[in-house]
């Protein structure tokens, strides 16, 4: 009785040590940071910042595949030599670039409320060359319709205004301008204002209104004794509205600004010199409603693809069910009558000898674990197995929160370093199929598979590079970065490979349920259907029907049916068989390409082909090793209950 009320209060004791360490440990990008207007009022046990930082990143478009820095277009950049916050692999590899702003911002500081601030001026001369060639660029960024992409507090600068069914829409990035073609037509973000209506101009956004929410501490919530009850709160959303104005006088911001937008006409009609002058304001508005923990929310459920598509899951699911009753029906007709013929058959078997020996069974039994010769096969199985259980592995971390939005470029870093350090237990897996195909140089086949697949993917990768590269893109990653992911593969996945290889090497060969023959059987005509190359190719449809609705159990689903054909080529039939999904992937990327991308260009056109390319030949790699494995485990499990004399 004693040990029982030590055991039951030491759990307690435990319970509340655990609550009281969740109040103090973030996952990482989710860290609060409270905001007060004087940090000496907070407690000694609070802090609290008084300057709200504003970072830039990267712009990009729809209308373009190259994205560039925020340096790049003629904007006003920080003088002072304030350092830029450190990216991880991630970051770098997607191309982000967050750098520090020049808009100074200070928490609930009277003089910013309503405020118009300039922030800086610039001059174009018509008749200066480098004048001229950076205005053409901002007016090329304009037309193709490049979205700023702003960072406050760790979360997105959005821009938000109706659409249709007066539903509000907030998106995370906010145009530098917008365009009035020859016709009068407005282009994109023009059509929030009948002011903008000038023929064949651009219009700049140089000035934002900032309207930065907060949440303010109250005697409920913990941190707000340490804060000071009414000192500051916590940020929960920023919002922005773009404008075009111009300023009467430049370098000022200009009461009368409002009436009057910034255009830029065209080139032949330009002034001698044009003004442009950048200005803000900022305003603070208490959100007691809002708190912290949800101030995603509103621009999560805002987003119209976030919306619920029943359509698409009533689709899905029709999908699984069919699947699931052809497999059923199979499993319970075909192969239940034919395990009951097998064993009820006498046959004759061939050994390595050459012998005939008689047998229970019908000769499929020993044909249909014939072994392929093909290398490839093992290569595409060893790349294929350490995709999986990258994909698996990341899964489990974005469940957890690790992968949060606020955590920015963890998605990428840890894709890559899991898929470095599954160098082991990919190789152990890859060594054990490569010696029950009676292999022996495994040291040669290990540095085939380290090679071949990744190289393709870098070598791609590289080429995509070099363009990024040459248009200044912020896309183009560094080549330091390069010289790390090559350390990563070489130093790091590659002897992990060897390692996990030699083990599984060591390890016992794999045996197969029933003896198979030396001698391949003829096998007799089939048809149409169950042809390898109709079955692969109607095989991918389905999975591509609802390629992100219940992957893993339709493609076991396929690959099972496509195994119940017997014969000895059910190896590749297997992988090929779930793998066309790509195919179809690659298809559907061309149509969305010419229907629904409005991009332009060779450079365009390759940059997004390159990048489909590599996300195709992955997708083919993840779902051709389930397809074969599926099928693997499916076929070891029918035979292993086949009577064999």
């Amino acid at each position: 009785m004693t040990n029982s009320r030590n055991f039951w209060c030491c759990l307690v004791v435990m319970v509340l040590a655990v609550n009281d360490v969740s109040h103090c440990l973030y996952l990482p990008g989710l860290a609060p940071v409270n905001y007060c207007e004087d940090p000496t009022a907070a407690s000694p046990s609070g802090t609290c910042q008084k300057f709200v930082k504003l970072f830039v990143n990267r712009l990009d478009s729809e209308e373009s595949i190259i994205p560039y820095e925020y340096n790049h277009f003629d904007f006003c950049t920080n003088m002072e030599e304030v350092p830029s916050p450190v990216e991880n692999l991630g970051q770098v590899v997607f191309g982000e670039r967050i750098r520090p702003s020049p808009y100074n911002i200070t928490f609930e500081e009277n003089q910013h409320r309503n405020t118009c601030i300039s922030l800086c001026s610039k001059s174009y001369k018509k008749g200066n060359h480098d004048d001229m060639k950076k205005l053409k660029f901002l007016m090329k960024g304009i037309f193709l319709n490049y979205q700023h992409h702003w960072i406050v507090d760790n979360m997105p600068v959005t821009w938000c205004y109706e659409v249709e069914s007066n539903q509000q829409y907030c998106s995370t990035g906010f145009p530098i301008g917008c365009f009035v073609d020859q016709g009068g037509i407005p282009k994109d973000a023009c059509v929030i204002s009948r002011t903008y209506n000038a023929k064949n101009t651009h219009y700049v956004f140089n000035h934002v209104d900032l309207i930065i929410a907060y949440h303010p501490p109250t005697s409920s919530e913990d941190w707000g004794e340490a804060l000071g009850i009414g000192n500051g709160g916590r940020i929960v959303s920023i919002k922005v509205i773009p404008k075009s104005v111009k300023h009467t006088t430049a370098g000022k911001c200009s009461p009368d600004a409002a009436n009057s937008p910034m255009a830029i006409p065209p080139l032949a009609d330009m002034p001698a010199t044009l003004d442009i002058t950048y200005s803000y304001t900022v305003m603070f508005v208490e959100d007691k409603t809002t708190k912290w923990s949800s101030r995603w929310d509103y621009i999560l459920n805002s987003m119209p693809h976030t919306n619920i598509q029943w359509f698409s899951i009533m689709n899905s699911l029709v999908i699984v069910l069919f699947l699931s009753g052809m497999v059923a029906m199979i499993m319970l007709r075909t192969l239940h009558k034919d395990i009951i013929r097998y064993n009820q058959m006498d046959s004759v078997y061939a050994d390595e000898d050459g012998q005939q020996h008689p047998t229970r069974g019908r000769p499929e039994h020993v044909a249909v674990h014939e072994l392929p010769t093909k290398l490839l096969l093992r290569i595409l199985l060893w790349t294929g197995t350490q995709i999986g259980l990258m994909v698996l592995i990341t899964l489990v971390f974005a469940c957890f929160g690790f992968l949060f939005p606020g955590n920015r470029g963890a998605l990428m870093t840890c894709a890559m370093v899991v898929y470095v350090f599954l160098g082991s237990p990919a190789g152990y897996t890859a060594a054990r199929i490569y010696k029950m195909f009676r292999r022996r140089k495994w040291k040669s086949n290990v540095l085939l598979t380290c090679f071949l697949c990744p190289g393709l993917m870098f070598g791609i990768f590289f080429l995509l590079n070099l363009v990024l590269w040459v248009y200044g893109s912020s896309a183009a990653v560094p080549f330091s970065t390069l010289l790390v992911l090559l350390l990563m593969w070489f130093g790091v996945s590659t002897p992990l490979s060897f390692v996990g290889a030699y083990f599984g090497y060591k390890r016992r060969t794999i045996e197969n349920p029933v003896r198979t023959n030396q001698i391949p059987r003829q096998i007799p005509e089939q048809s149409f259907y169950t042809k390898p190359l109709p079955g692969i190719v109607m095989g991918g449809i389905l999975p591509f029907g609802c390629i992100f609705i219940q992957l893993f159990f339709i493609l076991n689903s396929i690959c099972v049916f496509a195994c119940v054909f017997q014969d000895y080529h059910w190896w590749w039939r297997s992988f090929l068989t779930s793998g066309f999904t790509a195919v179809y992937l690659f298809v559907y990327s061309i149509h969305y390409y010419c229907t629904k991308m409005n991009v332009e260009g060779i450079v365009n056109a390759f940059l997004y082909f390159g990048y489909t390319l590599i996300m195709v030949w992955l997708f083919f790699l993840f779902t051709g090793t389930i397809g074969f494995f599926s099928c693997f485990w499916f076929v070891r499990k029918i035979y292993s209950i086949v009577k064999v004399d």
